[in-house]
């Protein structure tokens, strides 16, 4: 079985979503008090949670007619996706150090991807 590119494509999309939502959990949480109105009326923590479930049905959708061992460590390009995310929304540093593993990363997923055929 091959997984065709489209697969890929619903996948990577999911990861790019997630990433969102990750951002949508950390301005929520920075905002969150401990108590049930505030994780009610909390709308930056639900459009995170949210992210993450669209997500979920992206990656669905790919992993449905595809190779999952390709197909999952492709959601780690969500980290690339991240970082990008937490410099521009956050101000937060982005290292040699994170730049070298956000590259290892792709080259992983490139090597997995080409496994595939």
């Amino acid at each position: 079985m091959t997984t065709p590119l489209s697969s890929m494509a619903w996948v990577i999309v999911g990861s790019f979503i997630g990433s969102l939502g990750a951002v949508g959990l950390k301005a929520g949480a920075k905002r969150l008090q401990l108590n049930v109105v505030s994780l009610m009326t909390n709308w930056r923590l639900a459009a995170g949670v949210t992210g993450y479930l669209i997500s979920a049905v992206f990656f669905i959708q790919g992993v449905r007619h595809g190779e999952l061992s390709v197909l999952y460590p492709m959601v780690s390009l969500g980290y690339l996706w991240t970082m990008v995310w937490s410099k521009l929304f956050f101000g937060e540093a982005v290292t040699r150090g994170k730049v070298a593993a956000i590259f290892l990363i792709l080259c992983g997923c490139g090597l997995i991807g080409l496994g595939n055929r």
